[in-house]
């Protein structure tokens, strides 16, 4: 551990948590606790709801956009992929004849 020059300890504090550890016992006992598998499937879908109403889509316009920049992309991968290919086809055959 670094020490400073007074003798403390540097580093950030731990600001975490709110309070002290939950005993062994007590996080057992919450864990036995849980709603049944209707209730859970109800609330993960209520939970997927609310989450997917804070979903931005883009427009059309935008969805065109994205298109043409990954069309361009992926053709620029595909012609550079292509020309080590053939450049290293090149070199094969001129080492190996």
């Amino acid at each position: 551990m670094a020490h400073t020059m007074a003798g403390d300890v540097s580093g950030p504090a731990d600001r975490t948590k709110s309070g002290p550890t939950r005993a062994r016992d007590a996080s057992s006992q919450e864990s036995q606790k849980k709603p049944n598998i209707f209730r859970r499937i109800w609330v993960f879908i209520t939970q997927v709801i609310a989450e997917m109403k804070k979903v931005t889509y883009p427009t059309g316009e935008e969805t065109q956009t994205y298109f043409v920049v990954v069309i361009v992309f992926v053709a620029a991968i595909m012609a550079f992929t292509g020309l080590l290919d053939l450049g290293f086809g090149k070199l094969n055959a001129l080492i190996f004849g």
